[in-house]
C-alpha cells in the first residue's frame, strides 16, 4: 500500500468514526430539510443590494449543498457550499448560530452535505454570503475529496469516477448542461417542422440500417438470440410505408467496434425520415438545423473547436467523393476514378489493406476515409458515394454506379449520413443479397436479409430522404472536447482488476 493509500485509509477511517457517533447521537441521514433556494436565487436577488440595504431589510435563505471548503478562525468560520446551480459562502459564527450546530460544523469534512438557513449580507469585501443560524448534516462524506486547487486530473479517473468529476469540474458540469440544451433544441427543431417523435426496438431479430457488427443477447423466455440494434433505420422507414410522413428518432445504437476519441460502442444518433423529399432537400435542412442550434445556444454564428473558428452563417461546401479525392491525391485523375487496379495500387500506397476483389467503389471509400475525411475542417457535404457501399441509398438517376448519398463532415469529423431512400423493393432485396453474399465471405459489418422489410416496401413507400447525426460528435464541436469520452457521462472502459 502506498503512503497514499494508507493517508486515504485513514481519513476513510476518522470519517467512518464520526459517522458511528452520530448514528449514537441522532439521526444519521435526515431526509426532512426543507430547502428553498438554490445559490444562484441569492445571487440574481440580491447582488445588486448593497450591504446597508441588506442590513435594513434581512432575507431569509434556505440551501444545501456539498461543503468544498473551510477556513476557521476561532469562534468564526467561512465556508464554501456547492449546489446545482453554482456555490455560496457562509458564514457561521458562535455568536449568531444555534447552539450545538458550531460543535457539529467544526466536526464537518470537505465533502459532507449540509443544510443551512440564515440572513443574506455582504462581507466587508463585498462577496455575498449567508450568515448561519441553523446548520444539519444531512449526508456524511466517507471519502475525501480530491485537493480542490489540484482537482481530479487523472483522466481515465474522471472517467471511471465521473460523479467526482462532476463535483469538481465545474467545465465537465457545463459540458453535461450544454449536451441537454443541445438535445432539447434539437427535439424542439424537429418538433416545430411538423415531425412526429417516435420509439423503435432496441432489440432486434435481425441487425439492420447500417454496416456494422452488432451486439448479441439472448431472450430466456423466448430461447432467442436477439441483436441490440446498431441503427433503426429500417423500422423508422416502416413507418413512411405506414402513413407517418416525417418521423424522428433521438436513440441510442450499440456496435461492436473499437474505441477511439470518435467512437464509443454505444452512442446516441438523431435519425430522421422525410417522405416526398430527397438527399438535397436534407443537405438544406442540416444546414438550416445546425446554424439554429449554434444560433440558440451561443446567441453567435461562430463557434471555436480546438483553436480553430467556424462559421455556420456561411453555406456548406459541397463536393462529389470523386472530386475530393482527386484533389487530395494527385496520383488519381478524374478519367481513371473507376479503374479498381490502379485504385487498389494507390491504396497499397496508403498502407490500406484490401482484398484484391473488392470494387472500385470500396476501394475509393476506403482511399477517401484515408486521405480526405482528416482534411475536411470546414463544414462540407461530401456527395454521390458509390452505390455499392450505399445498399440502403437510391440509385442515382444520372449514373447508376453512384448513389444520392451525402456525408457531412465537420473539423475532421463525420457528422451525418444522408440519403434518398431507395424504394424500389426488388433492387433493395438484390442490395440485401449481395450483402449476404459479402457476410458469407467473413464481412461482419456487412448486412443480414431482413425479408419482412421487403415485404413493407412491397405495400409501396413514397418516395424519401433520411438522415443519421451523430449527437456525440456534435456535442464534441459545439463544447469544444477533443474526445467523445469527454462528453459521455459514463463511456464504456475496461475493468480495472
Amino acid at each position: 500500500m502506498t503512503e497514499k493509500d494508507k493517508n486515504e485509509h485513514r481519513l476513510i477511517s476518522e470519517r467512518r468514526r464520526k459517522l458511528e457517533h452520530i448514528k449514537e447521537t441522532s439521526k444519521a441521514y435526515p431526509n426532512d430539510f426543507q430547502r428553498t433556494n438554490l445559490s444562484i436565487d441569492i445571487f440574481r436577488l440580491y447582488s445588486q443590494l448593497d450591504k446597508k440595504e441588506l442590513e435594513e431589510t434581512p432575507k431569509e435563505a434556505s440551501l444545501a449543498g456539498r461543503l468544498m471548503s473551510k477556513r476557521e478562525m476561532g469562534k468564526s468560520s467561512f465556508a464554501d457550499i456547492q449546489d446545482s446551480s453554482g456555490s455560496i459562502q457562509l458564514f457561521v459564527n458562535l455568536k449568531y448560530i444555534e447552539e450545538g450546530a458550531f460543535e457539529l460544523f467544526k466536526t464537518c469534512d470537505i465533502g459532507d452535505i449540509i443544510g443551512v438557513k440564515g440572513l443574506v449580507f455582504k462581507t466587508k469585501t463585498g462577496e455575498l454570503s449567508i450568515k448561519v443560524n441553523t446548520l444539519r448534516l444531512l449526508t456524511k462524506s466517507l471519502r475525501p475529496l480530491p485537493e480542490k486547487f489540484h482537482g481530479l486530473k487523472d483522466q481515465e479517473l474522471r472517467y471511471r469516477q465521473r460523479y467526482v468529476d462532476l463535483i469538481m469540474n465545474n467545465d465537465v458540469r457545463e459540458t453535461f448542461i450544454t449536451r441537454s440544451k443541445i438535445v432539447r433544441s434539437i427535439r424542439s427543431y424537429f418538433d416545430n417542422h411538423d415531425f412526429l417523435e417516435v420509439e423503435t426496438p432496441m432489440m432486434q431479430t435481425l441487425p439492420g440500417g447500417a454496416l456494422a457488427q452488432p451486439f448479441i443477447t439472448h431472450h430466456n423466455a423466448l430461447d432467442l438470440d436477439l441483436y441490440l440494434r446498431v441503427a433503426p433505420e429500417l423500422y423508422l422507414k416502416r413507418l413512411i410505408v405506414g402513413g407517418f410522413e416525417k418521423v424522428y428518432e433521438i436513440n441510442r445504437n450499440f456496435r461492436n467496434e473499437g474505441l477511439s476519441s470518435k467512437h464509443n460502442p454505444e452512442f446516441t444518433m438523431l435519425e430522421f425520415y422525410q417522405a416526398y423529399s430527397n438527399y438535397e432537400d436534407l443537405m438544406n435542412m442540416t444546414e438550416n438545423l445546425l446554424s439554429d442550434l449554434v444560433k440558440n445556444l451561443f446567441n453567435d454564428s461562430i463557434i471555436n473547436y480546438q483553436g480553430k473558428s467556424y462559421d455556420f452563417s456561411k453555406p456548406f461546401e459541397r463536393i462529389t467523393m470523386q472530386d475530393a479525392v482527386c484533389k487530395y491525391n494527385d496520383n488519381i485523375k478524374k478519367e481513371n476514378i473507376h479503374d479498381a487496379n490502379l485504385l487498389l495500387d494507390c491504396a497499397k500506397d496508403q498502407g490500406l489493406n484490401i482484398k484484391s476483389d473488392s470494387t472500385a467503389g470500396k476501394i475509393l471509400l476506403e482511399i477517401f476515409e484515408k486521405t480526405v475525411e482528416p482534411k475536411l475542417l470546414e463544414p462540407t457535404f461530401i456527395t454521390s458515394f458509390p452505390a455499392d457501399v450505399s445498399p440502403l441509398a437510391r440509385r442515382s438517376d444520372q449514373d447508376s454506379t453512384l448513389a444520392d448519398r451525402f456525408e457531412l463532415f465537420i473539423a475532421g469529423y463525420e457528422i451525418a449520413n444522408g440519403f434518398s431512400e431507395l424504394n424500389d423493393s426488388a433492387d433493395q432485396a438484390q442490395r440485401f443479397q449481395d450483402q449476404v453474399a459479402e457476410k458469407d465471405t467473413g464481412d461482419k459489418e456487412a448486412m443480414y436479409y431482413d425479408s419482412d422489410y421487403i415485404c413493407a416496401l412491397e405495400y409501396g413507400m413514397p418516395p424519401a430522404a433520411g438522415e443519421g447525426i451523430g449527437i456525440d460528435r456534435l456535442v464534441m464541436l459545439l463544447t469544444d472536447a477533443a474526445s467523445i469520452r469527454d462528453v459521455l457521462l459514463f463511456p464504456l472502459l475496461k475493468p480495472k482488476k
